[in-house]
Protein backbone atom coordinates (compact mmCIF):
# COMPACT_ATOMS: atom_id res chain seq x y z
CA UNK A 1 0.00 0.00 0.00
CA UNK A 2 1.35 3.28 -1.31
CA UNK A 3 2.43 5.87 2.02
CA UNK A 4 1.87 9.57 2.06
CA UNK A 5 3.92 11.31 4.56
CA UNK A 6 2.94 14.58 6.53
CA UNK A 7 5.84 17.26 6.14
CA UNK A 8 5.61 20.58 8.59
CA UNK A 9 6.42 22.73 10.51
CA UNK A 10 6.05 22.63 14.38
CA UNK A 11 2.03 23.33 14.92
CA UNK A 12 1.25 23.09 11.35
CA UNK A 13 -1.58 20.76 11.81
CA UNK A 14 -0.04 17.37 10.66
CA UNK A 15 -1.40 15.50 13.65
CA UNK A 16 -4.96 16.96 13.66
CA UNK A 17 -4.93 16.29 9.69
CA UNK A 18 -3.64 12.39 10.12
CA UNK A 19 -6.93 12.29 12.96
CA UNK A 20 -9.15 13.84 10.58
CA UNK A 21 -8.23 11.33 7.42
CA UNK A 22 -7.60 7.75 9.12
CA UNK A 23 -9.78 8.49 12.78
CA UNK A 24 -6.75 8.71 14.20
CA UNK A 25 -6.00 9.49 18.08
CA UNK A 26 -2.59 11.27 17.30
CA UNK A 27 -1.42 13.63 19.46
CA UNK A 28 -2.31 17.32 18.18
CA UNK A 29 -0.68 19.80 20.54
CA UNK A 30 0.40 23.28 20.47
CA UNK A 31 3.92 22.61 21.04
CA UNK A 32 6.78 21.61 18.99
CA UNK A 33 7.45 18.05 18.52
CA UNK A 34 4.44 16.49 19.66
CA UNK A 35 5.15 14.00 17.91
CA UNK A 36 8.28 12.26 17.50
CA UNK A 37 7.79 8.59 16.09
CA UNK A 38 5.75 8.71 12.52
CA UNK A 39 2.15 7.78 13.28
CA UNK A 40 0.63 5.23 10.57
CA UNK A 41 -2.72 5.42 9.57
CA UNK A 42 -5.09 4.11 6.55
CA UNK A 43 -7.86 6.24 4.77
CA UNK A 44 -10.19 4.97 2.43
CA UNK A 45 -10.76 6.67 -0.86
CA UNK A 46 -14.40 7.37 -1.58
CA UNK A 47 -15.24 6.73 -4.91
CA UNK A 48 -19.06 7.58 -5.84
CA UNK A 49 -18.60 4.83 -8.73
CA UNK A 50 -18.17 2.28 -6.15
CA UNK A 51 -20.90 3.24 -4.12
CA UNK A 52 -23.00 3.21 -7.02
CA UNK A 53 -21.87 -0.29 -8.49
CA UNK A 54 -23.08 -1.63 -4.53
CA UNK A 55 -27.00 0.12 -5.29
CA UNK A 56 -26.91 -1.43 -8.47
CA UNK A 57 -25.50 -5.24 -6.98
CA UNK A 58 -27.27 -4.83 -3.54
CA UNK A 59 -23.87 -5.91 -2.15
CA UNK A 60 -23.66 -7.11 0.75
CA UNK A 61 -20.15 -5.81 1.31
CA UNK A 62 -18.42 -2.53 0.13
CA UNK A 63 -14.71 -2.13 0.08
CA UNK A 64 -13.04 1.10 -0.70
CA UNK A 65 -9.57 1.09 -2.08
CA UNK A 66 -7.15 2.75 0.77
CA UNK A 67 -3.84 4.78 0.76
CA UNK A 68 -1.53 5.01 3.69
CA UNK A 69 -0.39 7.82 5.32
CA UNK A 70 2.38 9.10 7.96
CA UNK A 71 2.17 12.24 10.49
CA UNK A 72 5.91 12.64 10.45
CA UNK A 73 6.88 15.01 13.48
CA UNK A 74 7.72 18.71 12.52
CA UNK A 75 10.40 19.51 10.58
CA UNK A 76 12.57 22.89 12.12
CA UNK A 77 14.94 24.73 9.93
CA UNK A 78 18.50 23.54 10.15
CA UNK A 79 16.87 19.63 10.05
CA UNK A 80 19.36 19.43 7.64
CA UNK A 81 22.01 19.88 10.25
CA UNK A 82 20.13 18.10 12.90
CA UNK A 83 18.57 20.09 13.94
CA UNK A 84 14.96 19.03 16.08
CA UNK A 85 14.67 15.71 15.18
CA UNK A 86 17.16 16.32 12.58
CA UNK A 87 18.13 12.42 10.59
CA UNK A 88 15.36 10.97 12.71
CA UNK A 89 12.88 13.47 10.73
CA UNK A 90 14.74 12.98 7.71
CA UNK A 91 14.87 8.86 7.85
CA UNK A 92 10.99 9.22 8.52
CA UNK A 93 10.69 10.85 4.83
CA UNK A 94 12.54 8.69 2.58
CA UNK A 95 10.23 5.74 3.98
CA UNK A 96 7.03 7.25 2.06
CA UNK A 97 6.03 7.18 -1.52
CA UNK A 98 4.70 10.79 -1.58
CA UNK A 99 5.22 13.81 0.39
CA UNK A 100 2.52 15.62 1.54
CA UNK A 101 3.37 19.77 2.35
CA UNK A 102 1.15 20.95 5.65
CA UNK A 103 1.47 24.83 5.11
CA UNK A 104 -0.14 26.98 7.93
CA UNK A 105 -2.06 30.50 7.34
CA UNK A 106 -4.44 29.81 10.48
CA UNK A 107 -3.91 32.55 13.45
CA UNK A 108 -3.87 31.16 16.73
CA UNK A 109 -2.05 33.23 19.60
CA UNK A 110 -1.62 29.97 21.47
CA UNK A 111 0.16 28.50 18.94
CA UNK A 112 3.59 29.57 17.99
CA UNK A 113 4.73 29.90 14.54
CA UNK A 114 5.02 31.76 11.41
CA UNK A 115 1.41 31.91 9.65
CA UNK A 116 2.65 32.34 6.28
CA UNK A 117 2.20 29.24 4.01
CA UNK A 118 5.16 30.83 2.00
CA UNK A 119 7.05 31.09 4.38
CA UNK A 120 6.52 27.28 5.54
CA UNK A 121 6.84 26.05 2.13
CA UNK A 122 10.30 28.26 1.56
CA UNK A 123 11.63 26.79 4.90
CA UNK A 124 10.69 22.85 4.17
CA UNK A 125 12.02 22.81 0.49
CA UNK A 126 15.21 24.15 1.41
CA UNK A 127 15.65 21.69 4.35
CA UNK A 128 14.95 18.79 2.08
CA UNK A 129 16.84 20.07 -0.83
CA UNK A 130 20.00 20.70 1.44
CA UNK A 131 19.51 16.74 3.06
CA UNK A 132 19.20 16.14 -0.60
CA UNK A 133 22.38 17.67 -1.75
CA UNK A 134 24.60 16.31 1.09
CA UNK A 135 23.43 12.64 0.23
CA UNK A 136 24.76 12.48 -3.01
CA UNK A 137 27.95 14.93 -2.24
CA UNK A 138 28.72 11.89 0.30
CA UNK A 139 28.00 9.23 -2.54
CA UNK A 140 29.66 10.81 -5.94
CA UNK A 141 33.04 10.48 -5.68
CA UNK A 142 32.52 6.64 -4.85
CA UNK A 143 29.99 6.38 -7.21
CA UNK A 144 32.30 7.73 -10.23
CA UNK A 145 35.28 5.26 -8.92
CA UNK A 146 32.94 2.33 -9.08
CA UNK A 147 31.72 3.58 -12.77
CA UNK A 148 35.90 3.18 -14.16
CA UNK A 149 35.18 -0.25 -13.55
CA UNK A 150 31.41 -0.76 -14.61
CA UNK A 151 29.86 1.01 -17.19
CA UNK A 152 26.49 0.00 -16.67
CA UNK A 153 26.98 2.67 -13.88
CA UNK A 154 27.82 5.36 -15.98
CA UNK A 155 23.71 6.49 -16.19
CA UNK A 156 23.41 6.64 -12.40
CA UNK A 157 26.35 9.08 -12.38
CA UNK A 158 25.26 11.56 -15.05
CA UNK A 159 22.22 11.31 -13.29
CA UNK A 160 23.61 12.23 -9.85
CA UNK A 161 25.50 14.75 -11.22
CA UNK A 162 22.43 16.61 -12.99
CA UNK A 163 20.88 16.35 -9.23
CA UNK A 164 23.97 18.09 -7.91
CA UNK A 165 23.79 21.08 -10.30
CA UNK A 166 20.50 21.77 -9.39
CA UNK A 167 20.42 20.96 -5.58
CA UNK A 168 23.23 23.32 -5.40
CA UNK A 169 21.20 26.32 -7.06
CA UNK A 170 18.64 25.46 -4.05
CA UNK A 171 16.08 23.69 -6.49
CA UNK A 172 14.05 20.46 -4.99
CA UNK A 173 14.34 17.95 -8.24
CA UNK A 174 10.60 18.24 -8.30
CA UNK A 175 10.64 21.75 -9.53
CA UNK A 176 13.15 20.93 -12.06
CA UNK A 177 13.15 19.46 -15.69
CA UNK A 178 14.93 16.78 -15.62
CA UNK A 179 14.17 14.49 -17.97
CA UNK A 180 12.37 10.97 -16.34
CA UNK A 181 14.68 9.28 -17.00
CA UNK A 182 17.32 10.99 -15.44
CA UNK A 183 14.85 10.83 -11.82
CA UNK A 184 14.80 7.12 -12.90
CA UNK A 185 18.00 6.38 -12.61
CA UNK A 186 17.96 8.51 -8.98
CA UNK A 187 15.91 5.86 -6.93
CA UNK A 188 18.28 4.26 -5.93
CA UNK A 189 19.55 7.23 -4.02
CA UNK A 190 16.28 7.89 -2.32
CA UNK A 191 15.95 11.69 -2.27
CA UNK A 192 13.65 13.36 -0.68
CA UNK A 193 12.90 16.07 -3.24
CA UNK A 194 12.62 13.23 -6.02
CA UNK A 195 8.97 12.22 -5.07
CA UNK A 196 5.69 13.45 -5.82
CA UNK A 197 4.34 16.75 -3.67
CA UNK A 198 1.18 17.85 -2.78
CA UNK A 199 0.33 20.95 -0.66
CA UNK A 200 -2.53 21.23 1.71
CA UNK A 201 -2.75 24.52 3.37
CA UNK A 202 -4.17 24.52 6.72
CA UNK A 203 -6.80 27.72 7.06
CA UNK A 204 -9.22 28.90 9.43
CA UNK A 205 -12.72 28.63 9.81
CA UNK A 206 -13.17 32.58 9.07
CA UNK A 207 -10.85 32.03 5.64
CA UNK A 208 -13.62 29.51 4.43
CA UNK A 209 -14.92 31.79 2.00
CA UNK A 210 -12.00 33.11 0.72
CA UNK A 211 -9.97 30.05 0.53
CA UNK A 212 -9.16 29.95 -3.58
CA UNK A 213 -7.05 33.45 -2.39
CA UNK A 214 -5.47 31.89 0.34
CA UNK A 215 -4.58 28.78 -1.52
CA UNK A 216 -3.17 31.00 -4.69
CA UNK A 217 -0.14 32.26 -3.24
CA UNK A 218 1.05 28.63 -2.98
CA UNK A 219 -0.25 27.26 -6.29
CA UNK A 220 1.58 30.45 -8.24
CA UNK A 221 4.61 29.38 -6.09
CA UNK A 222 4.54 25.40 -7.34
CA UNK A 223 4.29 26.22 -11.15
CA UNK A 224 0.76 26.55 -11.25
CA UNK A 225 -0.20 23.01 -10.08
CA UNK A 226 -3.22 23.80 -8.53
CA UNK A 227 -4.35 19.92 -8.44
CA UNK A 228 -1.54 19.40 -5.95
CA UNK A 229 -2.51 22.04 -3.96
CA UNK A 230 -5.54 22.45 -1.24
CA UNK A 231 -7.13 24.47 1.41
CA UNK A 232 -8.67 23.39 4.15
CA UNK A 233 -9.86 23.68 7.63
CA UNK A 234 -8.05 20.57 9.29
CA UNK A 235 -9.56 21.14 12.61
CA UNK A 236 -12.96 21.55 11.63
CA UNK A 237 -12.76 18.57 9.53
CA UNK A 238 -11.06 16.64 12.29
CA UNK A 239 -13.55 17.36 14.90
CA UNK A 240 -16.28 16.15 12.00
CA UNK A 241 -14.39 13.42 11.35
CA UNK A 242 -14.77 11.95 15.05
CA UNK A 243 -19.15 12.40 14.56
CA UNK A 244 -21.78 9.66 12.71
CA UNK A 245 -22.03 10.04 9.08
CA UNK A 246 -25.24 11.85 9.39
CA UNK A 247 -24.04 14.73 11.72
CA UNK A 248 -20.82 14.89 10.24
CA UNK A 249 -22.11 15.64 6.96
CA UNK A 250 -24.98 18.11 8.69
CA UNK A 251 -22.04 20.09 9.98
CA UNK A 252 -19.24 20.25 7.26
CA UNK A 253 -22.93 20.83 5.35
CA UNK A 254 -23.51 23.98 7.57
CA UNK A 255 -19.96 25.47 6.58
CA UNK A 256 -21.28 25.31 2.94
CA UNK A 257 -18.35 22.60 2.45
CA UNK A 258 -20.35 19.77 1.15
CA UNK A 259 -18.52 16.40 1.63
CA UNK A 260 -15.57 18.48 3.16
CA UNK A 261 -12.00 18.66 0.98
CA UNK A 262 -9.98 16.07 2.36
CA UNK A 263 -12.04 13.59 0.31
CA UNK A 264 -10.98 15.71 -3.01
CA UNK A 265 -7.76 15.62 -1.25
CA UNK A 266 -7.55 11.87 -0.72
CA UNK A 267 -8.98 11.05 -4.08
CA UNK A 268 -5.88 13.56 -5.76
CA UNK A 269 -3.01 12.10 -3.42
CA UNK A 270 -4.31 9.02 -4.98
CA UNK A 271 -4.10 10.00 -8.23
CA UNK A 272 -0.87 11.44 -8.03
CA UNK A 273 0.97 8.55 -7.73
CA UNK A 274 -0.35 7.21 -10.78
CA UNK A 275 -3.01 4.95 -9.00
CA UNK A 276 -5.84 3.96 -10.47
CA UNK A 277 -9.09 1.45 -9.70
CA UNK A 278 -10.78 -1.30 -10.79
CA UNK A 279 -14.03 -2.68 -9.76
CA UNK A 280 -15.40 -6.22 -9.14
CA UNK A 281 -19.27 -5.92 -8.25
CA UNK A 282 -21.82 -8.87 -7.28
CA UNK A 283 -24.46 -9.64 -4.59
CA UNK A 284 -21.71 -10.55 -1.90
CA UNK A 285 -19.34 -7.65 -2.48
CA UNK A 286 -18.77 -4.57 -4.60
CA UNK A 287 -14.67 -3.65 -3.71
CA UNK A 288 -12.62 -1.03 -5.69
CA UNK A 289 -8.68 -2.64 -6.98
CA UNK A 290 -5.96 -0.56 -6.53
CA UNK A 291 -3.32 -1.03 -9.67
CA UNK A 292 -0.87 1.40 -11.50
CA UNK A 293 -1.93 3.23 -14.63
CA UNK A 294 -0.58 1.54 -17.57
CA UNK A 295 -0.70 -1.87 -16.02
CA UNK A 296 -2.26 -5.11 -18.24
CA UNK A 297 -4.93 -6.81 -16.75
CA UNK A 298 -2.90 -10.33 -16.27
CA UNK A 299 -0.86 -7.65 -13.38
CA UNK A 300 -4.69 -6.33 -12.06
CA UNK A 301 -5.85 -10.25 -11.75
CA UNK A 302 -2.55 -10.42 -9.47
CA UNK A 303 -4.18 -7.71 -7.11
CA UNK A 304 -6.87 -9.50 -6.43
CA UNK A 305 -4.87 -13.21 -5.70
CA UNK A 306 -1.31 -13.94 -7.27
CA UNK A 307 -3.13 -17.48 -8.55
CA UNK A 308 -5.31 -15.66 -11.06
CA UNK A 309 -1.83 -13.48 -12.45
CA UNK A 310 -0.27 -17.20 -12.78
CA UNK A 311 -3.27 -18.85 -13.97
CA UNK A 312 -4.93 -15.77 -16.42
CA UNK A 313 -6.77 -16.81 -19.28
CA UNK A 314 -8.70 -13.59 -20.00
CA UNK A 315 -10.98 -10.56 -18.35
CA UNK A 316 -14.62 -9.92 -18.99
CA UNK A 317 -14.73 -6.30 -18.88
CA UNK A 318 -17.29 -3.06 -19.02
CA UNK A 319 -16.87 0.68 -18.08
CA UNK A 320 -18.61 1.19 -14.95
CA UNK A 321 -20.46 3.43 -16.80
CA UNK A 322 -21.86 1.33 -19.47
CA UNK A 323 -23.04 -1.12 -16.28
CA UNK A 324 -24.96 1.09 -14.68
CA UNK A 325 -26.87 2.35 -18.00
CA UNK A 326 -27.79 -1.57 -18.46
CA UNK A 327 -28.23 -2.43 -14.73
CA UNK A 328 -26.37 -5.75 -14.25
CA UNK A 329 -23.72 -7.84 -15.67
CA UNK A 330 -26.07 -10.17 -17.23
CA UNK A 331 -28.02 -7.63 -19.18
CA UNK A 332 -24.50 -6.26 -20.40
CA UNK A 333 -23.48 -9.61 -21.72
CA UNK A 334 -26.95 -9.80 -23.32
CA UNK A 335 -27.04 -6.08 -24.96
CA UNK A 336 -22.87 -7.12 -26.13
CA UNK A 337 -21.63 -4.47 -23.71
CA UNK A 338 -19.14 -7.34 -21.92
CA UNK A 339 -15.03 -7.46 -24.06
CA UNK A 340 -13.47 -10.59 -23.57
CA UNK A 341 -9.74 -9.25 -23.09
CA UNK A 342 -6.53 -10.98 -23.15
CA UNK A 343 -2.97 -10.90 -21.38
CA UNK A 344 -2.21 -7.55 -23.71
CA UNK A 345 -5.20 -5.53 -22.11
CA UNK A 346 -4.67 -2.61 -20.62
CA UNK A 347 -7.05 -1.98 -17.97
CA UNK A 348 -8.68 1.30 -17.86
CA UNK A 349 -9.98 3.20 -14.41
CA UNK A 350 -13.46 2.73 -13.98
CA UNK A 351 -13.27 -0.89 -15.89
CA UNK A 352 -15.12 -3.55 -13.87
CA UNK A 353 -13.57 -6.95 -14.52
CA UNK A 354 -14.58 -10.60 -14.00
CA UNK A 355 -11.30 -12.53 -14.33
CA UNK A 356 -10.80 -16.46 -15.58
CA UNK A 357 -7.78 -18.24 -14.73
CA UNK A 358 -6.97 -21.96 -14.16
CA UNK A 359 -4.32 -22.93 -11.86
Amino acid sequence: MEKFGFVGLPNAGKSSLYNALTGGGALAAPYAFATTDPNIGVAKVFDDRLRALAEMSKSKSVVHASVQFADIGGLVEGASQGEGLGNKFLAGIREVDAIVYVLRAFNDPDVPGPTDPLEHLRILEIELTLADLETLEKQIDKKRKAARADKSLIEEVTAAEAAIDVLSDGTPIYRTTLAADIRANLAGYYLLTNKPVLALVNIDEDQLDDVDAVVQPVIEELGGASQAVFGACVQLEAEASQLDPADRAEMLDGFGLGEGALPRFIAAAYRELGLRTFFTTGEKETRAWTFRAGAKAPECAGVIHTDMNRGFIRAEVVHWDELLEVGSWSKARDAGKLRSEGKEYVVSDGDVMEIRFNV
